[in-house]
């Protein structure tokens, strides 16, 4: 959930100066879109992995501080709960290969962490739910000390005016409960995957990658399970929605699919920021403008499952991101990897049609097909770009494969290495696993013990092979 702030008290005359400088620094942003200050000379890709920490008894374990006193590094940093904790990969220029130097260090990471949580008495895990969490486990008390976690906690709940949070899910199972806190977000663990992008083409990559949203949540899909219910394919979608809800308007719903595409620029996201989402967390920084301190602050407590973002490098230069959220944790490595292969070629190939792909998909079909997608995995029928209504996993193999090798040679990446990582794609299809069927598998196979599915699976991750390959 983002940087760390200075305070978790706020007064009036805080509010009004950091609404004052969010407008100013959303003009200075116009003015840069404008004059192209944000124009990237190569894309680069990058990602950020959500990962929990899991006990001997297979269950949350609430060790991330140890961890990170024996890390003695970055390498890690902290989560919403003591027992999730973040990886951030080093962003690679998308040419040769890119992609297995990715690979090659978030391998090397997380053998790394993984050791160093193993004389914590505690282990890694990559899935997008893990399937031992109760409801216990979501509390206060496993909330990590970090000011901002407890300022959006308090701040959520106000705009609730105090009311609990619903979760409501109904898939194979049904889930109905309700909670005090915002502590469900931590049992959804995310890869998120960043594309560097100029301001001419940020428009086009968002929206390509909102069309894109559905078949990567099907063909990625990696959580099934949450208190033992059988939901979605990736519940982990409405758990994120319904965790941080502020109820009310769905304009001001923090975690979203959106209600348009960008129709010009890219602007019209930070605008939407300014006019639709109330502050959060309203923390006055001694930052000059051009660092935009207040704009990407406020940003980062608006989780749109397709968001821009804005970094600056280490020379202070900023620049524009699209942050793809919809894709889980886990299985392995491999298929984190292979996911953002897809995702790059992809993006990159649909950017380049005329007529675009969103003048052949409305807005409001392709966010259906996200929900459809991410309910019932590769089999959902959704409408794609030529009008007809097919299974998502034709038209991964039909259209979104060949076009992610085409733009992923396009951007220069080596062939053996697009062929290497789409071919991991092509294997979940071919196979019809994804880590949600693996789960489901398993559990038809031997029975509904989360604890046996969750040893099962580190089991497999462990073995470092996708799970299209993983024996049940």
């Amino acid at each position: 959930m983002g940087q760390e702030i200075a305070t978790a008290r706020f007064t009036p005359e805080d509010l009004a100066a950091f609404q004052a400088r969010l407008r100013a620094e959303t003009d200075l942003l116009a003015a840069w879109l404008r004059d192209g200050v944000l124009d990237a000379s190569e894309p680069q890709g990058g990602f950020e992995l959500e990962a929990w920490l899991v006990g001997p008894d297979l269950a949350p374990a609430p060790l991330i501080g140890p961890l990170m006193e024996r890390l003695g590094d970055t390498a890690l940093v902290p989560e919403l709960a003591t027992f999730n904790a973040e990886i951030n990969g080093t962003p690679q220029a998308l040419c040769g290969d890119a992609l297995s130097q990715l690979a090659a260090e978030l391998a090397a990471t997380w053998a790394r962490c993984d050791q160093a949580a193993l004389a914590t008495g505690a282990r890694l895990a990559m899935i997008g739910i893990l399937p031992t969490v109760r409801p216990e486990h979501l509390s206060l008390a496993y909330m990590s000390p970090r000011r901002r976690y407890r300022a959006l906690n308090e701040q959520i709940l106000a705009l609730r005016r105090g009311r609990p949070l619903t979760l409501a899910i109904v898939g194979r199972d049904h889930l109905a409960i309700t909670h005090e806190d915002v502590m469900l977000e931590s049992a959804a663990t995310s890869f998120q995957i960043h594309l560097r992008v100029g301001a001419r083409e940020a428009a086009r990559v968002y929206n390509a990658s909102k069309i894109l949203a559905a078949p990567m949540v099907a063909i990625a899909a990696n959580s099934p399970y949450l208190f033992g219910r059988d939901l979605w394919c990736e519940t982990r979608i409405p758990l994120f929605e319904q965790a941080v809800s502020v109820g009310g308007s769905i304009l001001a719903e923090r975690v979203n699919f959106g209600i348009r595409y960008a129709e010009r620029s890219i602007l019209e996201c930070f605008e939407a920021n300014l006019s639709r989402y109330p502050v959060l967390l309203p923390q006055l920084m001694d930052e000059p403008p051009e660092r935009l301190a207040h704009l990407r602050l406020h940003n980062g407590t608006i989780w749109r499952w397709n968001r821009p973002l804005i970094g600056l490098d280490a020379a202070g230069s900023p620049h524009l991101r699209i942050e793809h959220r919809v894709v889980p944790a886990g299985p392995t490595v491999a298929d984190g990897i292979a996911n953002a292969a897809l995702y790059f070629g992809a993006v990159h190939s649909l950017i380049q049609d005329d007529p675009s792909p969103e003048e052949r998909l409305p807005f409001l079909l392709a966010r259906a097909n996200f929900y459809t997608a991410a309910r019932e995995g590769l089999p959902a029928e959704i409408q794609w770009l030529d009008g007809r209504i097919r299974p998502v996993a034709e038209i991964l193999a039909k259209d979104l494969l060949p076009r992610a090798r085409r733009g992923l040679l396009g951007l220069g990446i080596d062939a053996g290495e697009a062929e290497h990582w789409l071919g991991v794609i092509a294997g979940r299809l071919e196979t019809g696993r994804t880590g949600a069927a693996w789960q489901r598998a398993y559990v038809a196979r031997h029975g509904a013990d989360m604890a046996a599915l969750t040893a099962a699976y580190l089991e497999r991750q462990q073995g470092g092979r996708p799970v299209h390959e993983w024996a049940l």
